[in-house]
Parts: structure tokens; C-alpha cells; sequence
């Protein structure tokens, strides 16, 4: 629901993207990821990813949670009552991978989530990033590398980087 504040439509109750920010750095403090880089700097780089692709602020929140309820930093239970908009919730449960799931399954909820796929598209290029897979051994190099460029195929973002 929202409401129409002279011209502006808002969505009442919904965090502003610094708090969504500081959530979520609050939420994977700590954490590093392969490299053994501080996490944070990994959803930094996926919101700014969807923000310079474009995406509007529903987007960028789910960029900072898109690892959230999927890496045990939030309950899912939080999400159900975040202050948070319903298409934001949607673009993170999407992203959000189940134990088991196959890529198929998963590419296809991503691409049945309106919004979803933008957000995706960023994490996939930080993920790839060749500086980052650059401080990984050979091996995880090779399989990330793999994972990645699949997904890519899944989501017909073949052709694009």
C-alpha cells in the first residue's frame, strides 16, 4: 500500500537504505568471504553494481540482503517482518538458494521475480570479478569460474559482462 504525500508516493514503514545498509553490515560483521575479504565489501559492491545498472531503491535493498537469509546472518523469520517493501522481500527470497536446490530451480525463481535478475546480474559480476578470483587458489578459481559462467547461461546473461 502506499500513500501520496503531495506528488511523492511513498511506501509507509520501509527502512531507508542507509539503515538497510547498516543492517546488513551489522548482520554479516565478521564474516569474510573467500579471500578472505571483510563480506561487507562484497553487498557494497553488488548495490552499487545494481545502482550503476540502473536499479531503483527496492533493488539496492535487496543488493545489501540479497546474502542475508542464505548465509544464517537473518532469519528468515526477519525477513517475513522486515520494514521492508514486498518486492524487496520477493528479490531476496529469489536470490536466497535452498539446500539442494539446482541451479535450474534457482535461475528460474530469479527469473520469475520481477526485479530479481538485475540484482543477480551485479552479485554474478562481483563474484567474477577477475581481481577477486585472482586471490583464490587454482582450483576454486576453476570451479567459481565454472559456477558462474553457468548461472550466467541460466539466466541468458551469456552475453553480457
Amino acid at each position: 500500500m502506499t500513500e501520496n504525500t503531495g506528488g511523492v508516493t511513498e511506501t509507509p514503514h520501509t527502512l531507508p537504505l542507509a539503515e538497510v545498509e547498516a543492517l546488513a553490515r551489522a548482520a554479516h560483521q565478521g564474516q569474510t568471504d573467500k579471500a578472505g575479504r571483510p563480506y561487507a565489501e562484497h553487498l557494497q559492491a553488488v548495490a552499487e553494481g545494481v545502482r550503476a545498472r540502473g536499479g531503483d531503491p527496492e533493488q539496492i535493498a535487496a543488493a545489501w540482503l540479497h546474502d542475508a537469509v542464505e548465509d544464517d546472518a537473518m532469519p528468515d523469520r526477519w525477513l517475513d517482518q522486515a520494514p521492508l517493501s514486498e518486492r524487496t522481500k520477493a528479490i531476496v527470497r529469489a536470490l536466497t538458494r535452498r539446500a539442494g536446490e539446482p541451479p535450474e530451480a534457482y535461475a528460474a525463481r530469479i527469473l520469475a521475480t520481477p526485479g530479481a535478475l538485475l540484482v543477480k546480474e551485479a552479485d554474478l559480476a562481483h563474484n567474477a570479478d577477475p581481481a577477486r578470483l585472482a586471490a583464490l587458489d587454482e582450483p576454486t578459481r576453476t570451479r567459481l569460474t565454472e559456477k558462474y559462467t553457468r548461472m550466467r547461461a541460466l539466466l541468458g546473461l551469456e552475453g553480457d559482462a
